[in-house]
């Protein structure tokens, strides 16, 4: 029987900013519908790790397949600067991700309901009435269709963090990568998105999430890395990296987190 792909499948990945080496080497694959959550101290490289899957920021190094599309990276294996990817292969790519930035990152002047549609309009050329029908829909999954014709300052911040998932869903990704999508926002708002996540989690939804909340880490995740220095330190099942970790560096990370 042949082994289910990963939809997921990162090798090697390396990425400098001149002299600064931030990513130093990461290999993971992701099963399709789970969970994976990415912890670590402040420059650990877990938000350049996401940025590296979308091409937001060009690796230096590595391969990286999403749902079985494929772009090297920066430099091939035997050192030697590799063809930079074309934009169409980038833009393929991307339609397989949906990314949840620590900033909203709403259009001010377009309403809920046209922030959530503009993207099916003006990238998948999709008539309006269609993808109004299909932002509809992604609004009342974060529960905000009772806002669809206001404009984001009128919204709290935890609405606005929702709209933007609403947005990134409408494109129908097969996978979802969160960067510290509840970094600026009060504890309340943050349980809001934390909830949206979550049932995104219980659908079966993929997601890669950037989190400096360990009680989602813990609880709504089926796997956990922990970043160090661009390094995975440590990887496995939340209760094993919660419970018993074998880095020491790890531990201290956790219980300080978590006191």
């Amino acid at each position: 029987m042949d082994q289910v792909r990963p939809i997921v499948q990162v090798e090697d990945l390396h990425k400098s900013f001149a002299e600064l080496e931030v990513l130093r080497g990461i290999s993971i694959d992701v099963a399709a519908g789970s969970v994976l959550s990415l912890i670590g101290a402040s420059g650990s490289g877990k938000s350049t790790f996401l940025r590296c899957l979308n091409y937001l920021e060009r690796p230096t190094s590595g391969n990286i397949v999403i749902d079985g599309e494929s772009i090297s990276a920066g430099t091939t294996s035997g050192g030697r600067s590799g063809a930079r990817p074309a934009f169409k292969d980038i833009a393929r790519l991307r339609t397989k991700l949906g990314m949840v930035f620590q900033q909203f990152n709403l259009w001010p002047h377009m309403t809920v309901l046209g922030n959530v549609i503009e993207a099916l309009i003006q990238v998948k050329r999709m008539p309006r009435k269609e993808a109004t029908d299909i932002g509809r829909h992604f609004l009342a999954k974060v529960n905000l269709l009772n806002k669809q014709d206001q404009y984001p300052a009128k919204l709290s911040g935890g609405q606005q963090q929702r709209v933007a998932i609403a947005r990134a869903l409408a494109m129908q990704p097969k996978v979802m990568l969160f960067d510290e999508a509840t970094s600026s926002l009060d504890p309340e708002l943050t349980g809001e998105v934390l909830e949206v996540m979550r049932d995104l989690a219980r659908e079966g939804m993929t997601m890669l999430v950037v989190t400096h909340e360990m009680g989602f880490a813990r609880d709504a995740s089926d796997r956990v890395i922990f970043l160090h220095n661009g390094q995975i330190e440590e990887d496995g099942p939340p209760a094993q990296v919660f419970g018993s970790p074998s880095s020491e560096r790890c531990q201290q990370f956790i219980s300080s987190a978590l006191s």
